[in-house]
């Protein structure tokens, strides 16, 4: 499955976003088919696992996408604008969210898990994954989206630089600051899991 997707994304050519700014039903599907998964996984991570936001966030992005894709001038790497797409809509759903009260954290976590093991392990495990997500939930948006971007997707500095519309220095010091906030808030944790590794 994992081999698929890379190879969706591959499939990604200049002749496919082209098509896509034609207006080719096919070839967004195409593009939506290989970004999904992602777009959503950042979501995800973004919102402290609140999949109905995460969910609300991917189907805002990719119909932005679809209106604005005629404006993808091929200047930066295709994933590059769409990750500055997905930030804004993220912040934006930031901000629109802090306008009402909360009725609660918004986090869930799936409890289901597949693989055979003590009763004692899977809790550890999704214990260690709840307070993981929740300390870099509480980050500020400009600390949060560097931790997201950088092991979530994998990005290097000048991506995210990009993404972010700033300077790799200002990436690296936002990078530190959290993994320093990170690392006090999941101290706890300490021996099961690395944080800035």
């Amino acid at each position: 499955m994992e081999q698929r997707a890379v190879a969706s994304e591959e499939m990604i050519t200049e002749r496919v976003i082209a098509a896509c700014q034609r207006g080719d039903r096919d070839a967004f599907r195409l593009l939506f088919e290989a970004y999904q998964d992602r777009v959503y996984s950042t979501s995800l991570y973004y919102f402290k696992g609140d999949e109905g936001v995460a969910k609300d966030v991917t189907q805002q992005v990719f119909v932005k996408l679809m209106t604005k894709i005629e404006q993808f001038r091929g200047g930066s790497e295709f994933t590059t604008w769409l990750y500055r797409m997905v930030v804004n809509a993220c912040m934006d759903e930031h901000r629109r969210q802090r306008r009402f009260i909360p009725f609660g954290d918004g986090f869930k976590m799936s409890s289901k898990v597949v693989e055979k093991s003590s009763q004692e392990e899977r809790y550890a495990r999704v214990e260690i994954a709840e307070n993981v997500k929740a300390a870099i939930g509480e980050l500020k948006p400009k600390l949060r989206l560097p931790i997201l971007l950088k092991y979530v997707e994998g990005m290097s500095y000048e991506e995210m630089a990009e993404v972010l519309n700033c300077s790799k220095g200002t990436i690296a010091s936002r990078l530190n600051r959290g993994h320093k906030i990170l690392a006090r808030r999941l101290a706890h944790l300490r021996g099961a899991v690395s944080i800035g590794e």
